[in-house]
């Protein structure tokens, strides 16, 4: 597999209006009608496949391996969020991305996600024949 060439600086942005559905309340992560920190994630994973989707090549892909969340504030019904996205360092496959999460001006978030470029395919066909280990 021949890794496509992502420099730090690269950067995408994704844009999200709170809905009923985006709450703490709906997700399970908390008890109030604010944007909640599982849509956060989320939000800056979907920011991070922007940022690196011109420039994939066919039949590559990448996958989140780890992501540390920083939720500041609280957002409510309504507002629009943006996520900017920005490569920080490769490292080999590694993709190390910080996102900065802004209800216009305002900081909501700060989330740092680590991606794995690999063959769609092959990870694929792994998963589905992997021994998976069994519950005891």
């Amino acid at each position: 597999m021949e890794l496509p060439e992502f420099a730090p600086g690269l950067t995408a942005r994704v844009e999200l209006t709170v809905t009923d559905a985006d709450t703490a309340q709906a997700l399970g992560s908390g008890d109030v009608p604010v944007l909640g920190t599982p849509r956060v994630l989320a939000l800056a994973e979907a920011a991070t496949v922007a940022a690196t989707a011109r420039q994939m090549p066919g039949g590559i892909t990448t996958v989140g391996t780890r992501a540390e969340v920083e939720h500041r504030a609280p957002t409510p019904l309504g507002r629009r969020v943006t996520a900017l996205a920005t490569l920080a360092k490769v490292d080999g496959r590694r993709l190390l991305f910080e996102v900065v999460i802004r209800d216009g001006e305002d900081l909501v978030a700060e989330v740092r996600v680590e991606r794995v470029i690999l063959d769609r395919q092959r990870f694929i066909e792994k998963m589905f024949t992997a021994e998976r280990p069994t519950e005891r």
